[in-house]
C-alpha cells in the first residue's frame, strides 16, 4: 500500500450530489478495493500508478476557522473515498474534520462500510442532524469478499443496529444491485427494525471495470451472462423496472413507504421506513 500526506487548502467543496450542499474527502483514493468503484476514475487526476485500492493519500488541511459559516448546510462524508476506511483508525482525518464541524450547526450524512465509525459516536451525537449510512448490497459473504476488501457484512449491520439504537438515524445504501445476485428484499427483512432509511441503486457499469464485472460474472455466475449482456450491452431495462415494482409491492405490503426521488428524506426518526427507488440516479440528478 503506497500512503502519503498531502497537503490541501481546504477539505470542503461545494457539490450538486442530492445529500449533500458540500462534499468532504478526507482522502484520496481507498483501501476498500471495490471492484465496480465508480470513484476509481481518480486515478486520471492522481497520477498514481498503482491500481485502484492500493494507494491513499492521507488529506491535512487549514483548521476551519468559522465552523459557523455552515450552519443549516448539509455536508457528505465521503463522495470518493471511505471516510473510514482501515487507516483512519491511525490517520484520524475523519474524526478531526468532525471535531472542527461539531456543533456547527452543520448537517452530515456520513456512508460508510466499516464499523469504525462507532469510534466517533461521541462526535456524531454533537450534531443536530446527522444520518449514517452503510453500503450492504449481499448478504452472501463470499459475493461480499469477491467484490470489496472492506469488513464483514455481518459487522456493518451490528454497526448500524449499535447507532440506531443511540438515535443517530441510519440508512442501508443497498449499491450497487448486481442483477440476479442482489436480494434487496431479503436485506430489508434483515435491518428493517434499526434503519430509518433504505436507498437503492443499480449497477453502473462503465469504465475499465465493466470489462472485470462482466468476466466476473461470467465465470462465477454463468447462467446470468445472457442477463447482463441485456442490460449492459442491449441497455434493457425490464428487470430494474420490475425489481422497482417488486419492491414498491414489498413495501405497501407491509407498511412502508415508497418513493422514485430523495426529496422526502427529511423525516422525523421514528417515522415508517422510507425505501427511495433511486434506480439511474444519474439522469436524475441531470434533469435536477
Amino acid at each position: 500500500m503506497n500512503i502519503q500526506a498531502v497537503q490541501v487548502k481546504n477539505i470542503l467543496s461545494k457539490t450538486n450530489l442530492p445529500v449533500g450542499d458540500y462534499a468532504a474527502n478526507p482522502y484520496i483514493g481507498c483501501t476498500h478495493a471495490c471492484k465496480y468503484c465508480y470513484a476509481s476514475f481518480m486515478k486520471r487526476f492522481t497520477n498514481h500508478p498503482e491500481p485502484w485500492g492500493e494507494f491513499l493519500d492521507v488529506k491535512f488541511w487549514p483548521e476551519i476557522k468559522n465552523p459557523a459559516k455552515y450552519n443549516g448546510k448539509s455536508i457528505f462524508l465521503s463522495s470518493v473515498t471511505d471516510p473510514y476506511n482501515q487507516f483512519e483508525e491511525k490517520y484520524q482525518r475523519t474524526r478531526a474534520l468532525l471535531t472542527q464541524l461539531a456543533n456547527s450547526g452543520a448537517k452530515i450524512t456520513l456512508q460508510t462500510k466499516s464499523d469504525l465509525i462507532l469510534r466517533d459516536l461521541d462526535l456524531l451525537k454533537k450534531f443536530k442532524e446527522v444520518r449514517v449510512g452503510f453500503s450492504i448490497n449481499t448478504l452472501d459473504e463470499k459475493f461480499k469478499n469477491d467484490m470489496d476488501c472492506a469488513v464483514s457484512i455481518e459487522r456493518r449491520i451490528d454497526a448500524m443496529r449499535e447507532l440506531y439504537n443511540a438515535k443517530i438515524k441510519t440508512t442501508c445504501f443497498i449499491s450497487p444491485i448486481f442483477p440476479g445476485i442482489t436480494d434487496p428484499i431479503a436485506i430489508i427483512q434483515r435491518v428493517k427494525d434499526f434503519c430509518n432509511l433504505v436507498w437503492l441503486e443499480n449497477l453502473n457499469l462503465r469504465g475499465d471495470f465493466k470489462y472485470k464485472i462482466l468476466n466476473y460474472i461470467k465465470q462465477n455466475y454463468p447462467a446470468l451472462t445472457n442477463l447482463y449482456n441485456e442490460i449492459y450491452n442491449h441497455k434493457s431495462r425490464i428487470y430494474w423496472e420490475d425489481l422497482g415494482e417488486q419492491v414498491r409491492e414489498f413495501a405497501e405490503q407491509n407498511n412502508f413507504d415508497y418513493a422514485r426521488n430523495q426529496d422526502n428524506i427529511a423525516r422525523p426518526f421514528d417515522a415508517p421506513l422510507l425505501i427511495v427507488n433511486y434506480f439511474y440516479h444519474s439522469e436524475i440528478i441531470k434533469k435536477k
